[in-house]
């Protein structure tokens, strides 16, 4: 009789590798941010007011992606909980919103009122009562509410900000308690798009996170390592080495800690007792093909044409003229119409949001500026996911015979 393939798995999986992998996800919070420490104290010192009941200024974090934002806002809203606990003093609550998650008016409501214990239904109600019944839990706890709206230029992207209006007019409307509200955003140019009242309210404090560098990374992810790793399991080299791919690719932390455990998860599938510099070549290879598969299918149809077009240029386009006569020429032979030269300048902007892209600006002298834009990603990688695309993948394979 055969072994059993549940038990061999299972038994497999009983790891020589991980202690606590849990570490090594992006919204674990841990006791020590390394290189955040100036953040940490400014944002405190915001905040600070919340103790003797008064409101404190808004906020609005700026910063790629990857570069301790949440984890730092997390932190130290825990931080302040824990210490007016312990001196007993009960004069503010928050409420965080995941606007990538919660990608509605109502729904990012919703999860505000959750937070100070206000049961509403899933659908069913207008955003006005949702609203309303925020204010009366406000009034109800007559504290400080701060609102962290994570990844807010998502939701506004989507419905607008009428949320983000409420939210900056709310203190005039409230008898009892009030509102301040954190934004975080990777979109440097986000501001500019909001409604100019929107805008001066939200904007009171601005805050940049600068993006980690080499040296940075490899601090954090020893600590990291040490937690989430068996001893003797990784070596400092390894560890060095997924330091260095995330410091080129904008010094984003999430990445490196991804491609860490993931390398982790490698070594652990293959049977071996160690994590090696192996490990983390497979481990960047699949995360790139799930990242830029997310992507994708997040993607309308243009998006993803000028992906292609990028990728079948070989990864990067010297200048934003030169891209959109590739990209017209290749819509033209699929038998469509081409969008403007504008729309493809903003979906190059969403492209480089997600990450997927780097478009950097380069001046031409007499010539003006354009942008070069450059792949993230291993063009191949993008070929591939792309050709599961109906609409584009007999264009994929004609391609690649010729």
């Amino acid at each position: 009789m055969s072994k059993d393939v549940v038990f061999e798995v299972l038994e497999k999986m009983t790891s020589r590798i991980f202690k606590n992998r849990e570490v090594l996800r992006p919204d674990y919070i841990p006791d020590v941010l390394p290189h955040r420490e100036e953040q940490i104290r400014r944002l405190t010192e915001i905040l600070a007011p919340v103790l003797k009941n008064e409101r404190p200024s808004n906020v609005f974090i700026y910063g790629l992606t990857g570069t301790g934002k949440t984890a730092v806002v997390k932190y130290v809203l825990r931080r302040i909980k824990e210490y007016t606990e312990r001196n007993s003093i009960d004069t503010f609550t928050y409420a965080y919103v995941n606007c990538r998650h919660e990608d509605t008016t109502y729904r990012a409501l919703a999860r505000i009122a959750e937070s100070l214990n206000t049961k509403v239904p899933f659908t069913g109600l207008s955003t006005a009562e949702v609203f309303s019944r925020v204010k009366r839990s406000i009034e109800g706890l007559n504290k400080v509410v701060i609102v962290v709206l994570d990844e807010v230029d998502f939701l506004v992207k989507k419905v607008g900000d009428e949320l983000l209006y409420r939210l900056t007019r709310i203190n005039d409307e409230l008898s009892k308690g009030k509102v301040s509200v954190i934004g975080i955003t990777n979109d440097v140019r986000f501001m500019e798009r909001l409604d100019p009242r929107v805008r001066s309210s939200l904007g009171e404090v601005e805050i940049v996170f600068p993006p980690y560098d080499a040296i940075q990374l490899t601090d954090i992810l020893r600590e990291r390592a040490s937690k989430a790793f068996n001893p003797g399991v990784v070596d400092d080299s390894v560890i060095q080495y997924c330091a260095s791919i995330a410091a080129k690719e904008h010094g984003d932390a999430r990445r490196a800690l991804d491609l860490l455990r993931v390398a982790g998860e490698v070594a652990e599938r293959l049977g071996s007792n160690k994590v090696t510099i192996e490990h983390v070549r497979i481990a960047r290879e699949e995360l790139e093909r799930d990242m830029v598969m997310e992507v994708i299918n997040t993607l309308p149809l243009h998006g993803k044409l000028v992906l292609l077009t990028v990728a079948l240029a070989g990864g990067k386009v010297s200048t934003t003229g030169e891209l959109y006569l590739r990209y017209s020429e290749l819509v033209r032979k699929l038998g469509m119409e081409p969008v403007t030269q504008r729309r493809v300048s903003d979906i190059i902007n969403e492209l480089e949001m997600l990450g997927i892209v780097n478009a950097r600006l380069i001046n031409r002298g007499r010539y003006g500026k354009t942008r070069e834009v450059k792949l993230m990603v291993d063009p191949n990688t993008v070929i591939k996911v792309l050709s599961n695309e109906p609409r584009i993948r007999f264009f994929i394979k004609k391609y690649s015979r010729s």
